[in-house]
Parts: C-alpha cells; sequence; structure tokens
C-alpha cells in the first residue's frame, strides 16, 4: 500500500510519498518547495495571505501527485509556523479543501519524536545518539538510543532568527552577536535538561545542515546521495558561517550548490548549527536526509499494518 506524507514547515513544504518494505519503505517519490509559510509569523502571529496562497497552491500540486501515485492514505502536518498563528483555520480550511485530509498541528514533542524516528531510520545504532531539527521556526532536540529518550523544542528556527535580528545586508557583527546570545541563552537550559552523555553522536537533519554539507562538498548541484551521512566537522561549520556571513544576500544566492530559496536563512541556521555544537561541545556533525518525513511516513505505515491485523 502506498501512503503519502506532507510535511508544511515554516520555510518548505514537502512531500514523500512511500510504499511499505518490510519494516521499512521504499520511497516513490520526494519532493520540496520553499513556500516561506512562517513569514513574519514571528511578529504579526497569522499567516500572511502570499504565503498561505503559495503554501495552499504547493500543497494542491502535491495532492494531485498522491492521486496519481496510487496513494491510499495521506497525512498532512503543520508545526512551528501553524502552531503560531491566530489564523490557522484558514491553513486547516485550505488542506481540508484541497486533499480531503484533515491537517495536524505537531506539538513541538511529536516533531521531535517523528525526527528521531525518521533520522535512525537507516543509521547503524551504536551508542546515545543527539539528533537537532534546524527548522524554520523552531529547532528541536532529541536524545536516545534506540528510542527518543528527552526531547526538547525551542522557537529559535532559521526563520524567527533571520526576521528578529539579521536586518542588514551583509549581517552586521551586532547583529550576529544579537543572535548568537539569544540562541546561547536558549542553548543553556537545553544541554542541563538533554543530559546527552559523553561520546554521544550529534546528527543534524534539515535543510541548514544539508546545504552546509553541499557546500562542503563543492557540488554545482545539491544532491542528496552526496550529502546523506557526510560529516561536518566545527572547522567546517564555522569557516561556513563566516564565509556566508561576509556575503551579500544577492552574492549567496549565486553561490552553486545552494537554493536561492535558502539564501537569505542559510547564516542564522548556520549560526545555530556553530551554537549547537559548542554548547554540547561536539566536533562534528553526521549530516542525514532522513528526518521528520521519513518518521511520519514509518508512522503511517505502522497505524496502517495496526488497522489492517485481524
Amino acid at each position: 500500500m502506498r501512503v503519502a506524507a506532507i510535511d508544511v514547515g515554516t520555510n518548505s513544504t514537502r512531500l514523500l510519498v512511500a510504499e511499505g518494505l518490510g519494516e521499512g519503505f521504499r520511497s516513490v517519490e520526494r519532493r520540496m518547495v520553499i513556500t516561506r509559510l512562517g513569514q513574519g509569523v514571528d511578529e504579526r502571529r497569522v499567516l500572511a495571505p502570499d504565503a498561505l496562497q503559495r503554501t495552499l497552491a504547493t500543497i494542491a500540486d502535491y495532492a494531485a501527485t498522491c492521486g496519481e501515485l496510487g496513494v491510499k492514505k495521506l497525512r498532512v502536518t503543520g508545526t512551528s509556523a501553524v502552531r503560531d498563528a491566530h489564523n490557522k483555520e484558514e491553513f486547516f480550511d485550505g488542506v481540508r479543501t484541497l486533499t480531503g485530509t484533515e491537517a495536524e498541528v505537531l506539538t513541538g514533542e511529536d516533531e521531535a519524536a517523528a525526527t528521531f524516528l525518521g533520522a535512525l531510520s537507516d543509521l547503524p545504532q551504536s551508542g546515545s545518539v543527539l539528533v537537532v531539527d534546524i527548522g524554520g521556526g523552531s529547532t528541536e532536540f532529541i536524545s536516545g538510543r534506540s528510542q527518543p529518550e528527552r526531547l526538547v523544542s525551542l522557537n529559535i528556527g532559521c526563520v524567527r532568527m533571520l526576521e528578529k535580528h539579521l536586518h542588514s545586508d551583509p549581517p552586521g557583527s551586532e547583529e550576529l552577536e544579537a543572535l548568537r546570545e539569544e540562541v546561547r541563552g536558549e542553548l543553556d537550559r537545553v544541554v542541563e535538561a538533554l543530559e546527552v552523555p559523553a561520546g554521544a553522536r550529534l546528527v543534524g537533519v534539515a535543510g541548514t545542515v544539508t546545504q552546509l554539507a553541499a557546500l562542503k562538498a563543492g557540488i554545482p548541484v545539491y544532491d542528496p546521495d552526496v550529502t546523506h551521512h557526510a560529516v561536518l566537522t566545527h572547522g567546517d561549520v564555522r569557516m561556513l558561517a563566516r564565509r556566508l556571513e561576509s556575503l551579500t544576500y544577492a552574492q549567496r544566492k549565486r553561490i552553486k550548490g545552494l537554493d536561492p530559496g535558502r539564501a537569505d536563512v542559510i547564516v542564522a541556521g548556520t549560526e545555530i548549527l556553530l551554537m549547537v555544537m559548542e554548547a554540547f561541545d561536539m566536533a562534528e556533525v553526521l549530516t542525514s536526509e532522513k528526518d521528520i518525513l521519513d518518521g511520519l511516513v514509518l508512522q503511517l505505515l505502522d497505524e496502517s499494518d495496526i488497522s489492517e491485523s485481524p
């Protein structure tokens, strides 16, 4: 049976169509469009009409794809931007009309659990893991071994931090330091709450980390086969942060291998990753292309197995 998940994030809207294969699945179709649903949400607490229109148009396209591919079960989830918006019902109504499916708003904890499940789905497990998911509106931290043991979600995503702190082009040193100060303050309580043991592996998912892996590899076109399970050292991330923050937005848009839709948020995202590595004293981060979307599909397949049991 084919199932699909649409993950509506603050920055991007993504689709994964899959069919069950043993205890896992085979990917049939995977797509991503940067729709920036979270545009201005941190300041105004509403979904902007143009952002909502962009996002719903993408969902309509994904729904058509699901029909063409014979999808039997569809799950549509919203995360930080939808959680924070006062007019979220407009999003729910649009999804219902376009897909016939009731959208879910994931809590930070739900988001973290699905992310952990996805990230570990093809990772040989031999010890403690800390998964970090730098999203547009929030960043999730999940520690554990084969199962998530501690989960924390913070409102320090790359879109939120860009809109709050980085107003100059290129960003000024005082703006960058203000961003770092806020992120460090939030991370202080996370380090204590998660109690990550020494020797744990840091796994990074989502657009910031995968884009940095692509930039380190020097590939002219983004290729997930190259970035999946690539390693970024603290030195790599620091070097990329200093390079990216020295460039204007127009200059960043011309970087080969960097999605133009991420050219404005990549500086904030890179700074968040750098602060995370320093707060947890991690020398390197393992990049994973498997993330919340994969976790959502695995949960959906598991629910389908249960419902079909005699």
